[in-house]
């Protein structure tokens, strides 16, 4: 039998982790962004491409965490470590713009970006309800709505709440198949359960913790970090499996959604299939560590970073 993972170390009291809380996250420059749908698609990404690496010296602190997180995971130091921190960041406006503008478009012209889907008999394969569990890597939101539209089954994803609620409207759009489910939400567990006992998939997002008893210290990179164990326990509840599956933006700016195996929950083997999940997320961040969108230090969310506001 497997070692059970170690226990984070407590957050401070009265802490939570901190992810996106930064002077540019407003209403306005989201509005901006979605102005420049106009454009062609392949320029519209250039020019994302190009103001995201302008972007790093405006935001220190999450340039210092995405630079930790790169040397860790690639090993990268110098002139190596400072392109690949303003690819992330090159990386993410394209995503971004995608998120505000090509997200938006019908399921049909949406389907003609997706480049391939490998994997996808997993879904197939499950014949009851299945909880999707993905990580902000590539395109998660599009995934969703990607992957609603060629399984056919009606998708909720469960979002929390946004420290800034003006913007969900552009980046959340219900419809397609997809259902946006904010987690605050008093009866979410049975909510979700019933979903999924009506064959239905519920997407979460597998890699950051929410700071309460539900986080579990996992290996991750050579160094133990906190993952939240709520998916695992809500599949085990309803029994059905755990399926990873990822949306990756290619070179050629189609997206490759990665499906991977089911995982069986067994009763007290919540923790065990959290480690497996943890172990396939680190094997796509080091294949693609451009495209793991974490610009927070994932093994110490709950420290409060200089300069930067703690969620209250």
């Amino acid at each position: 039998m497997s070692a059970e993972p170690p226990a984070p170390a407590a957050p401070p009291l009265g802490l939570r982790p901190r992810w996106h809380a930064h002077r540019f996250n407003r209403p306005s420059l989201y509005r901006l962004a979605g102005a420049l749908a106009w454009l062609p698609r392949p320029a519209r990404l250039r020019l994302a491409r190009a103001l995201g690496r302008l972007a790093p010296p405006l935001l220190p602190v999450e340039r210092a965490a995405v630079r930790k997180t790169l040397g860790r995971v690639t090993g990268a130091t110098g002139r190596r470590l400072e392109e690949l921190t303003r690819a992330v960041f090159g990386d993410f406006a394209m995503c971004f713009g995608d998120l505000v503008s090509t997200n938006r478009q019908p399921a049909g012209r949406l389907a003609a970006h997706l480049g391939a889907v490998q994997g996808a008999e997993a879904f197939a394969a499950v014949d009851r309800g299945l909880i999707c569990l993905t990580a902000h890597v590539g395109n998660w939101e599009l995934a969703g709505r990607l992957l609603a539209g060629r399984t056919g089954r009606p998708t909720r994803v469960v979002v929390t709440e946004d420290e800034a609620r003006a913007l969900a409207r552009w980046v959340r759009r219900n419809g397609d198949g997809v259902q946006f489910v904010p987690r605050s939400r008093a009866t979410i567990s049975v909510e979700l359960i019933a979903a999924l006992r009506r064959g239905e998939i519920v997407a979460m997002q597998g890699d950051r913790a929410l700071g309460g008893r539900g986080d579990v210290g996992v290996d991750f990179f050579g160094h133990p970090a906190p993952f939240p164990l709520g998916p695992f326990r809500l599949a085990r509840a309803a029994g059905v499996p755990v399926v990873p599956a990822f949306c990756l933006l290619r070179a050629d700016a189609r997206y490759a959604v990665t499906v991977g195996a089911p995982l069986t929950v067994r009763a007290g083997g919540e923790a065990e299939a959290l480690a497996s999940w943890v172990a396939g997320l680190e094997a796509i961040v080091r294949r693609h560590p451009t495209q793991w969108f974490n610009f927070f230090d994932l093994w110490s969310p709950w420290a409060a970073e200089p300069g930067c506001a703690v969620p209250r």
